[in-house]
């Protein structure tokens, strides 16, 4: 335990003294509002348009970080998000751009999607707790109802694929919504019960049609009633950092409310995911993706090392050894630490890289862009801290 207690003061000074600091100093625009995430190694900008998701992420880890550390620039900069995404992030329809100016004027709105809204709900009940501005979890509350509508709505969500010639459902839109319903819940306790219930359906839709033993593994996309797509490279995709991730979502639900089968189920994700997952080839890291029969992949960036499964493995992994104890998870996620010591964290600049080759080689140096941002890298250290405290 000792040695625990001082990973957990690492990781304190990790988010504290490096991470956060490094995202005020350089993303926070105060100005205009809001954060820029697409900086270099050094902090400069390199795009000056700005992420929506990035805001509703930025937004719920400045609120958390001041729940937990009560620091008030981090109140500060959540204020200063908060401003921009209730000015510039939604169209009159009241569904969310995906990508706006630096002033906030409109670049893409992708209507195939409703991340942009689901990590804005996460960011507004997060703010109402750290503000005390009961309004934002009302706000929080109101968008879930759209996005419950958004994705319940056919016609409203235009299909990836033909809807008709090849019908498909993704595991992202209910493992999402996982967390966003968890998030939501302490913002809106009077909401607790149905809340609870629609969580438990999200959750059920990731057992039946995801999850999978008869593969030992998780799958990104199935037919609209689970049937296997195996023909199609689409249909064999596996993503360990996401299946991970999915995995210690339905492992906290679990945690928190004393219900085995989810513990359980969460603990073989984890399991086939780390066999999968684990690049004991080349060194070691989470590596992008596998291929579900074990079949040459397609996409260019198959064998890369990104930041944010690594990050995904020590959460899922520590919360793996507090349910179980059992020394495997706790060596995993030791492994999974010095990996991301000996490759990620950017020494002379502060922050992480983003990007390796499977070698463990930088492909770039940028520590931003439209999808890196202050998210997963301090929700990790976060989390972390919070499981290792909790840790008997």
């Amino acid at each position: 335990m000792k040695k625990l207690i001082d990973i957990r003061n690492r990781y304190y000074a990790e988010v504290n003294d490096n991470i956060l600091p490094f995202w005020l100093e350089h993303g926070l625009d105060k100005k205009n509002g809001g954060i820029y995430t697409s900086l270099d190694r050094d902090g400069s900008l390199i795009e000056s348009d700005k992420s929506v998701w990035f805001q509703g992420r930025a937004l719920w880890i400045f609120s958390e970080a001041y729940i937990r550390f009560g620091r008030e620039e981090y109140l500060e900069a959540a204020r200063i998000i908060v401003r921009f995404i209730d000015e510039h992030c939604f169209d009159s329809d009241g569904r969310m751009f995906f990508r706006v100016t630096d002033d906030g004027r409109p670049v893409i709105k992708r209507i195939r999607y409703f991340f942009s809204e689901t990590f804005a709900i996460i960011g507004y009940a997060s703010y109402s707790r750290a503000s005390g501005d009961k309004s934002y979890a009302e706000k929080a509350y109101k968008l879930y109802e759209n996005v419950k509508k958004i994705k319940s709505t056919p016609g409203i969500l235009i299909p990836k694929f033909d809807p008709v010639v090849r019908p498909m459902r993704g595991h992202a839109d209910s493992m999402i919504l996982i967390n966003v319903i968890s998030e939501l819940r302490k913002a809106v306790p009077d909401k607790y019960d149905c809340l609870t219930a629609e969580l438990d359906s999200e959750i059920s839709d990731c057992m039946k049609y995801f999850i999978r033993p008869d593969l030992e593994t998780v799958l990104e996309t199935v037919g609209p009633d689970g049937e296997l797509l195996l023909e199609h490279f689409e249909g064999r995709i596996v993503n360990p950092g996401h299946a991970i991730e999915g995995a210690w979502f339905i492992m906290n639900e679990g945690h928190e409310r004393g219900i085995d089968k989810y513990i359980d189920s969460a603990l073989s994700v984890l399991d086939w995911m780390w066999d999968k997952g684990w690049d004991s080839e080349y060194g070691g890291g989470i590596i992008q993706y596998r291929d579900a029969l074990g079949k040459s992949l397609s996409e260019y960036h198959q064998d890369m090392k990104f930041w944010w499964p690594q990050t995904e493995a020590v959460i899922a992994n520590l919360m793996a050894y507090r349910e179980t104890g059992n020394d495997v998870y706790l060596e995993h996620f030791r492994l999974v630490d010095d990996y991301i010591s000996a490759h990620f964290i950017d020494r002379e600049y502060g922050e992480w890289f983003g990007y390796l080759h499977r070698d463990g080689t930088l492909a770039t140096a940028l520590k931003g862009n439209l999808y890196k941002g202050p998210f997963h890298i301090p929700r990790m250290y976060m989390k972390a801290i919070e499981i290792i405290d909790s840790i008997k």
